[in-house]
């Protein structure tokens, strides 16, 4: 599957306003997650440009593949792959046998809205707080009018390469936990 979303820091002070019209448009709001996100590359990745994560909330634990696709534009394109696991601890174990392993850990968390065609998110990081809004192209620019972000700058760099630069290092691993 080609992920298409687009990301932008968002102002603490604009949360309230967005939040208010995704209600005022009729945004199905999806709830709100804790996460924990592990970050793994190497072995056969490094080869390949990609990473593994292992994403865990409190209802479940998600295995995925991401590949990002060349490009210029603030709405980034990548090949991603998910599946449930049921036992993230495992599943480390078993892609450490084969040179895949932990390289980041950040925490984040996610309120979620469908908004139209698209998903929409308010991510709040140790490191600041984001808003993503993932789906058709022309959708994303229709919902960046109606919330009236449109002139927000867009944010390119991926949560994993803020953990990297923001983070702090214990024992080899990268983190950012609140």
């Amino acid at each position: 599957m080609i992920e298409t979303e687009k990301k932008y820091r968002l102002p603490a002070e604009l949360r309230a306003e967005v939040e208010k019209r995704l209600a005022e448009f009729g945004a199905e709001y999806l709830g709100e997650d804790a996460e924990e996100n592990i970050i793994l590359g190497g072995g056969p990745l490094a080869d390949l440009n990609s990473v593994m994560r292992i994403r865990k909330t409190p209802e479940r634990t998600i295995l995925t593949f991401k590949k990002r696709l060349p490009g210029v534009s603030d709405v980034k394109q990548q090949i991603e792959e998910e599946t449930e696991i049921a036992d993230g601890e495992a599943m480390e174990r078993v892609l450490a046998a084969i040179g895949i392993t932990r390289k980041l850990v950040y925490e984040k968390r996610r309120r979620k809205w469908q908004f139209r065609s698209t998903e929409t998110v308010i991510d709040e990081l140790p490191f600041g707080l984001f808003m993503e809004i993932e789906g058709p192209l022309t959708a994303i620019r229709e919902a960046e009018m109606l919330l009236e972000i449109d002139t927000l700058e867009a944010e390119n760099k991926t949560y994993p390469r803020l953990t990297a630069e923001l983070g702090r290092e214990s024992d080899g691993v990268i983190e950012s936990r609140f």
